[in-house]
C-alpha cells in the first residue's frame, strides 16, 4: 500500500525472528547483501567459484569492448580498433579483478562459525585480512624491488607534405636503470605492464601528460613545451595489472565494512567500528606519505589506497547517519536511483556512448550539436572554461540520476 513500508523478517536479539519495517535505503542494502551472499549459499565451493569467475569475465569483456579503443568517443565520431593496438585494461576490468579476488576470499577463506563476540568476528574473517596484507606486501615488494632498465617505445611522427604525405615511426629511449622509482618514466608499475601486456596495448593518453613537463596548458592537456622529456609521449596504463592488484585491496576494506553492517545490530555499534576503521586507514595513509610513499592514483600506491578507503569510510558514516539514523532521505533519492542502475549509467555516460550518439546529429558542422553547444553555453555564462565545464559535468550527473530514476520506475535494470 502507498505510504507503507513492506515487512521484512530479520534476526532478533534472542536468536528468534521478529518483524521490522525497513526503509527503502535499508532494503537496497539488504538486497545487495543477499546478492553477495548467493556465493556462500551455493553448497559446492567450486560451483560458487565458477559463478564468480563467469561474472568477472563478463565484466572484463565488457570493459575491453567499451574501453579498448573500439569506440573513439564524443570528439571523434568514428569507431573501430586495430587489434595490435587494443587496450586490454580499464576501469571495468579493474573492477572485475577486484571483485574476483574479493569473491574468492568470501568463498574459500571464511568459516561458518557464529559471530557472537569481537574475538569470533576476528576469527571468522582473519584469513581475508591476511590475504589483503599479502597482496599489499607483494605490491610493495615489486614496486621497490624490481629493477627498471632502459626501455624503448614507438612514436608516430607526421611528416606530411602536399606531394608525399606519410606517417613515420620513430623509436624513443627512456633511460632508467633504477629500483623503487615512483616517477612517471621509471616505475615498476609501467614495467610490469610493458612486459606482460606490451607497450602497444597500454593507454596512450595518461594523466602525466597534463604535468608541467608535458603540457603548456597544465594541469590540462596541451602541446608539448620546449625541451619536453621523451617520456611525455610514452604510453602508460593507469589501470594496469600491478596497480589493479593494489586497488583490489579496497574491495577487502569494503568487505570489512559490510561485515560490520551484517553483524552489528544497532546504529551506534556500526558507526563506532566504521569510525575506528576509517580513522586508522586515514592516519596510516598520511604516515606512509611522510615515510616517502606519495599519494598516486596512476600507481595506486598503498598510501593512496589507504587514503581513499579511509575517506570513503567517513563518507559512508556520514550518509548512514543522515539517511538511516536521522532519516533525512529525500535529498539523496537521486543517488539512490543511480546506485540501483550504476552499470547502465556507467556504460552510457562514462564511456560516452550516449553523448556520442547525440553528437552524431548536428547542424551543418559537427561542432553544432546539443552536447558541445550546451558546454560552450555554460562556459560563456560562467566566463570560465573550467567553471563552465564543471557546471556541464554536474548537469550531466543530474541528467543521469533522473535517467536512472526513470529506468527504476519502469523496472529496467542492467546487471551481470
Amino acid at each position: 500500500m502507498a505510504g507503507h513500508q513492506p515487512l521484512a523478517v530479520v534476526p532478533g536479539d534472542g536468536g528468534g525472528l521478529r518483524h521490522a519495517r525497513l526503509p527503502l535505503h535499508h532494503r537496497r542494502l539488504r538486497r545487495t547483501r543477499l546478492q553477495d551472499a548467493e556465493l556462500q549459499k551455493i553448497p559446492n565451493k567450486t560451483a560458487a567459484t565458477k559463478k564468480a569467475a563467469v561474472r568477472a569475465i563478463k565484466l572484463f569483456i565488457l570493459g575491453v569492448i567499451l574501453q579498448g579503443g573500439y569506440i573513439h568517443g564524443r570528439h571523434k565520431l568514428t569507431y573501430g580498433v586495430d587489434l595490435d593496438q587494443i587496450r586490454w585494461l580499464g576501469v571495468l576490468q579493474r573492477i572485475a579483478i577486484g571483485y574476483f579476488l574479493a569473491a574468492i576470499s568470501e568463498i574459500w577463506l571464511i568459516n561458518n562459525n557464529l559471530v557472537d563476540s569481537h574475538i569470533s568476528f576476528v576469527k571468522k574473517y582473519f584469513m581475508e585480512w591476511i590475504m589483503a596484507m599479502l597482496i599489499t606486501v607483494l605490491y610493495v615488494a615489486l614496486v621497490f624491488g624490481l629493477y627498471v632498465s632502459n626501455w624503448e617505445f614507438k612514436v608516430k611522427v607526421n611528416n606530411s607534405t602536399l606531394s608525399s604525405p606519410s606517417n613515420l615511426v620513430k623509436m624513443k629511449t627512456i633511460h632508467c636503470g633504477v629500483r623503487g622509482s615512483l616517477g612517471p618514466p621509471c616505475n615498476a608499475v609501467g614495467l610490469v605492464d610493458r612486459v606482460l601486456l606490451g607497450a602497444n596495448h597500454l593507454y596512450k593518453n595518461p594523466v602525466y601528460k597534463r604535468t608541467k613537463e608535458c603540457s603548456i596548458n597544465s594541469p590540462d592537456y596541451g602541446p608539448l613545451p620546449p625541451n619536453a622529456p621523451d617520456w611525455c609521449l610514452a604510453p602508460f596504463d593507469p589501470e594496469g595489472l600491478l596497480s589493479s592488484l593494489m586497488a583490489a585491496v579496497t574491495c577487502f576494506v569494503g568487505l570489512h565494512f559490510g561485515h560490520v553492517l551484517i553483524h552489528c545490530k544497532n546504529h551506534s555499534q556500526r558507526m563506532l567500528f566504521w569510525l575506528l576503521a576509517s580513522t586508522v586507514l586515514t592516519i596510516s595513509a598520511f604516515l606512509l606519505q611522510l615515510l616517502g610513499m606519495p599519494f598516486s592514483k596512476p600507481l595506486y600506491t598503498v598510501s593512496y589506497m589507504l587514503l581513499t578507503a579511509g575517506v570513503s569510510g567517513f563518507l559512508l558514516l556520514l550518509l548512514y547517519y543522515i539517511v538511516d539514523v536521522i532519516h533525512i532521505k529525500k535529498p539523496f533519492i537521486l543517488f539512490q536511483w543511480m546506485g540501483m542502475n550504476a552499470l547502465i549509467v556507467y556504460v552510457l555516460a562514462a564511456c560516452e556512448l550516449f553523448p556520442t550518439l547525440i553528437q552524431g546529429f548536428y547542424w551543418r558542422s559537427p561542432e553544432n550539436n546539443l552536447v558541445d553547444i550546451t558546454e560552450s553555453l555554460l562556459q560563456a555564462i560562467f566566463h570560465s572554461k573550467r567553471w563552465g565545464t564543471l557546471a556541464f559535468v554536474l548537469l550531466e550527473i543530474v541528467f543521469w540520476c533522473l535517467a536512472a530514476g526513470f529506468l527504476h520506475m519502469k523496472g529496467v535494470y542492467l546487471k551481470l
